[in-house]
């Protein structure tokens, strides 16, 4: 059997579509429900004043115990209220990154019982052989494959960004 590719979790927020699009795809805030991302900085000449639109790059600061990384990431879709996505295509320190194939995440947003029901989905874009990718994930993540341990982030994630969502006087705009 070959390695599980992607994974998904849902949950429901009560607040709309739009809200929620708004602070998942101002990338800056990331950090703020994400168990690794730190926040993420637009890439030189990326951005404007329209916001965020596909095609934006951006770089992400994560943080896994006391390794450090940053990502290049490639807005792949953004459609207010509807969809957020992109890929990450390098990988590194903040002056050099190798470029490869890592992953692409995406958010779905659609109204459910008056409020949001929030996918969130990693998919493993890495072209390497299964047993590869599983020595590399046992030695990456402390014992899993990267399927596993992106379910785990991604329930904290949706957790944390639910509460964040949900609570005090960040609100409005329901």
């Amino acid at each position: 059997m070959g390695r599980v590719i992607s994974v998904s979790d849902s949950t429901v927020i009560a607040r709309s579509p739009q809200a929620l699009y708004a602070m998942v795809s101002d990338v800056t805030r990331m950090g703020e429900w994400s168990p690794e991302n730190r926040g993420a900085v637009l890439a030189e000449g990326s951005g404007g004043s329209g916001g965020i639109s596909v095609g934006t790059v951006f770089d992400g600061a994560n943080t896994r115990g006391r390794v450090s990384w940053t990502t290049r990431c490639t807005v792949t879709a953004a459609e207010p209220g509807r969809e957020f996505a992109f890929r990450v295509h390098a990988i590194g320190g903040t002056k050099r990154r190798v470029p490869a194939r890592i992953a692409s995440w995406q958010y779905t947003f659609r109204e459910h019982d008056g409020g949001t029901l929030v996918t969130e989905t990693w998919t493993d874009d890495r072209p390497w052989h299964d047993a590869a990718a599983q020595a590399f994930d046992y030695v990456a993540t402390g014992g899993t494959t990267f399927a596993a341990f992106q379910r785990g982030n991604i329930r904290r994630t949706l957790r944390n960004l639910k509460a964040a969502a949900e609570s005090g006087p960040s609100r409005q705009g329901r």
